[in-house]
């Protein structure tokens, strides 16, 4: 549990629970900034249904960049340790990323989810380059979820010095959010059901990245942030549990359960 704004006497606030819905997921990845419209509406009644239903109380949304960012970002060259000075480069990033945000608040918004948008652009830095750490400022995020909002972040550029702007990942932005709003539980919403081994099969858990180095392979489509490899080298180094599951484990998460492959 978390305390909550403060008073004595006030309740505590549940800790909150932080999904990251994939770029992959939510759009066609292969088609420039083209939505996945029946994926984001199935995303959405999932997470309205949870809220409703009072499954979770606190919630914080991260959507990667898909057909959007990535498209945008592998055209000028500009990827997690490469970036740009040129101010036009990260605009059609920051703003690809800005329209797939609002077409996801949009869906949100359609099933009563009071969501609003959080631009890392706009908070973020790293301060000492690209092998320095991320310096995202939390008060914004974590009083909108005392006020009852779900704010919605995303993949986006982030002021890098020595460098311009790089691009700040979804996944590493739901390490941040967990570790700093101590997340009760992270879930990650990717294409395929789980982390796969060289079978093909799901990996039930796991807790030591040598161990299942091996079997992860960077993303099939256009991808800046690192694939499957990043996001369990990310979630390994939460407190919380975390879950990497495809679609249509999204609702059992949400229910409190741990499909795909359970990392911690």
């Amino acid at each position: 549990m978390t305390p909550g704004k403060g008073g004595s006497g006030e309740p505590t606030l549940d800790a909150p629970v932080v999904l990251k819905l994939g770029g992959s997921v939510i759009t066609e990845k292969d088609r420039p900034e083209t939505v996945d419209e029946s994926a984001l509406a199935a995303a959405g009644d999932a997470i309205a249904d949870a809220l409703d239903r009072g499954a979770i109380e606190r919630l914080v949304v991260v959507h990667g960049g898909g057909s959007f960012g990535h498209h945008h970002a592998s055209e000028h060259g500009i990827s997690t340790s490469e970036g740009t000075r040129d101010a036009g480069a990260v605009m059609d990033v920051h703003g690809a990323m800005k329209r797939l945000n609002r077409a996801v608040l949009t869906a949100l918004h359609d099933r009563d989810v009071p969501a609003v948008p959080v631009h890392p652009l706009s908070l973020a830095a790293r301060a000492a380059g690209v092998d320095g750490g991320l310096d995202l400022p939390l008060s914004s995020t974590a009083t909108l979820l005392d006020e009852g909002f779900v704010p919605v972040l995303h993949g986006d550029g982030v002021a890098t010095a020595g460098e311009g702007v790089t691009v700040v990942s979804g996944d590493e932005l739901v390490v941040e959010l967990a570790t700093g709003l101590g997340a009760d539980r992270v879930g990650v919403c990717s294409t395929v059901p789980g982390v796969l081994d060289d079978d093909g099969s799901v990996i039930p858990s796991i807790d030591d990245f040598d161990a299942v180095a091996d079997a992860l392979g960077a993303s099939d489509a256009t991808d800046v942030s690192g694939g499957m490899a990043a996001k369990v080298r990310e979630l390994l180094a939460l407190d919380a549990p975390a879950s990497v599951f495809g679609p249509d484990g999204l609702e059992a998460f949400l229910r409190g359960e741990t499909p795909g492959t359970r990392i911690e």
